[in-house]
């Protein structure tokens, strides 16, 4: 197979909307969305290895930190692990006042009674039901016409209705979603939604979210941005219902589809954090709440430390961050060409702290969500014999992360700045050895013991201070967690990784640690041992001493 010389055979144009008198191209955000996450259900449901209820929680409390008040938790219904979590989250009281749990369901009798039986003694509890109402799918997955969509979701809201009239001490919303919104006939999307209004009865105090998806992200975000408004002019009791968009990615605009829907007159969002979510995501939540604080809008979510949550995020779903990611990637606050470099400089130097933002090439200032801009000479293979990494790599085998790149070549900067002369590869490995592998003060690791039994380590580590022995003893489920764990100061690592250097029996181990002390800025420390353990306790210890020694030098 190959790409077809004319696809017009195979594909179609999505047709246009009626909408000739449209009113949201010159329309303006002025206020932030309601937000819904659900990385918990369709987020969770899209990762190679499902969250335990751990991560879960993790995930969870980080939302709650992050300022989200509405956060979908899970398909009771069909999965015993998120039943089972949406237990612990009532009965073990994690449920702050001011935050509304979500569940999901089918419109089936039997799920729903069993979301109901996972939401016992809720405080306050939103069940979202859908049931497809897209052509193509009642024609070839549920072979219904539309009156028989209309009924199961008129059947489903009657039950739903039931139950929670039988259980009056949860405080009870309702949402419903035809899913696959964007590719349904707007107008009978309408009617499928006006027949739900019919049962639920909702009023302006208690209003009936119409969550209307781009389940599959079909036509440029203009297109759904017309279903939005041309929907939200034909539904009854508009005053009465939430308008809530859920786009996904299919064609790479999902963002865009939903600051256009905003635009329409939405009123309410649902995606992921990093955009997380079926084939190629759902709404990245943090880029959209970003865009809108770059605006002069506070989104209402707090990511003053976003690497903090990149860092819960990318452990919870096994799944990297891309690099270049707006706002978050590793290397969006970085600056590699010297032209860009001397307008960012300038621009800093001339930036009044109290007036509007306005340094070259940067839209938003990296310091409100706890980054920093970084100028990087000289560190990929591109750059020649120049190249940072590539002499290291090339010379040494050496190969560091992506961000401690970043960080070193501010100290190479500063050497070459000092030197007025390029370094050799010998002499950025000096320099790597002495920033780095030599960073031995305050605390300089002697020696350690490991005793290992039933998934728990113990480790006793000798410590010199000032010439004085010290002995630091911590438990946890690996050496790394049980060395942390008996430190004298509080760290959270951030990032690590590990490689060999070398094969056979003359082969070493390297390891990288990103390292925070106290919630401090996070630095990098690198250890090089036989032993891969060794290796990465002199990481961890490198990583503290210079974050100690710099927080002392900053101190002063």
């Amino acid at each position: 197979m190959s790409m077809l010389k004319d696809p017009s055979r195979k594909y179609r144009a999505f047709p246009a909307i009626d909408l000739p008198d449209r009113s949201w191209p010159s329309k303006t955000i002025t206020q932030a969305p309601i937000w819904l996450s659900s990385d918990l259900r369709d987020g969770n449901q899209s990762l190679i290895e499902p969250m335990d209820a751990a991560k879960k929680m993790r995930f969870f409390k980080t939302l709650v930190q992050v300022g989200v008040k509405e956060i979908e938790v899970g398909f009771p219904s069909a999965s015993q692990t998120d039943f089972d979590f949406v237990r612990e989250l009532i009965e073990g009281g994690h449920i702050p006042d001011d935050v509304c749990i979500q569940v999901l369901t089918q419109a089936r009798e039997d799920l729903i009674t069993r979301t109901f039986e996972s939401l016992k003694g809720a405080k306050r509890a939103i069940v979202h039901y859908y049931n497809a109402t897209a052509p193509s799918f009642r024609r070839i997955v549920f072979n219904q016409d539309q009156a028989g969509v209309v009924e199961i979701a008129v059947n489903a809201a009657q039950i739903i209705k039931r139950l929670a009239e039988a259980n009056p001490d949860t405080a009870w919303r309702f949402e419903y979603s035809p899913e696959v919104f964007s590719s349904t006939e707007t107008g009978f999307a309408v009617e499928v939604c006006n027949a739900v209004i019919g049962v639920f009865q909702p009023t302006p105090a208690n209003k009936l979210i119409l969550n209307l998806p781009a389940t599959i992200e079909a036509a440029t975000p203009n297109v759904y941005a017309d279903q939005i408004e041309w929907f939200g002019r034909h539904i009854s009791r508009r005053d009465s219902v939430l308008i809530s968009l859920h786009t996904h990615n299919d064609r790479g605009t999902g963002v865009a589809a939903s600051e256009l829907g905003l635009m329409a007159g939405a009123d309410r969002v649902e995606g992921c954090l990093f955009g997380n979510g079926e084939r190629t995501g759902n709404v990245d939540l943090v880029n959209l709440a970003l865009n809108l604080y770059t605006q002069g809008i506070h989104p209402g979510l707090d990511f003053s430390d976003i690497d903090a949550v990149r860092k819960v995020v990318e452990e919870c779903n096994q799944i990297p961050v891309h690099p270049r990611h707006p706002y978050v990637g590793d290397l969006v606050h970085t600056a590699f060409s010297g032209s860009h470099q001397d307008a960012i400089r300038k621009g800093f130097a001339q930036q009044d702290p109290e007036g509007i933002w306005e340094v070259p090439y940067l839209p938003i200032d990296p310091a409100d969500i706890g980054r920093s801009y970084e100028a990087v000479i000289r560190v990929n293979s591109q750059s020649g014999k120049g190249g940072i990494s590539y002499l290291l790599e090339q010379e040494y085998g050496i190969c560091l992360p992506r961000r401690m790149q970043i960080e070193f070549s501010q100290v190479v900067q500063k050497e070459t700045d000092r030197l007025g002369l390029e370094m050799s590869a010998e002499q950025i490995y000096r320099l790597l050895e002495r920033e780095y592998l030599q960073a031995s003060a305050p605390y300089a690791l002697k020696g350690h013991r490991l005793q290992e039994e039933n998934a728990t380590c113990a480790v006793d580590v000798e410590v010199l201070r000032d010439g004085e022995s010290q002995h630091w003893r911590g438990i946890g489920k690996g050496p790394l967690e049980a060395l942390v764990a008996g430190l004298p100061v509080a760290v959270e690592i951030m990032d690590y990784s590990e490689h060999a250097i070398g094969a056979g029996t003359n082969a070493q181990a390297a390891a990288y640690i990103e390292l925070r002390v106290g919630g401090g800025r996070a630095l990098h420390g690198v250890g090089i041992d036989e032993n891969l353990t060794t290796a990465s306790f002199r990481a961890l210890f490198s990583a503290l001493n210079r974050a100690l020694l710099q927080a002392e030098a900053q101190a002063a």
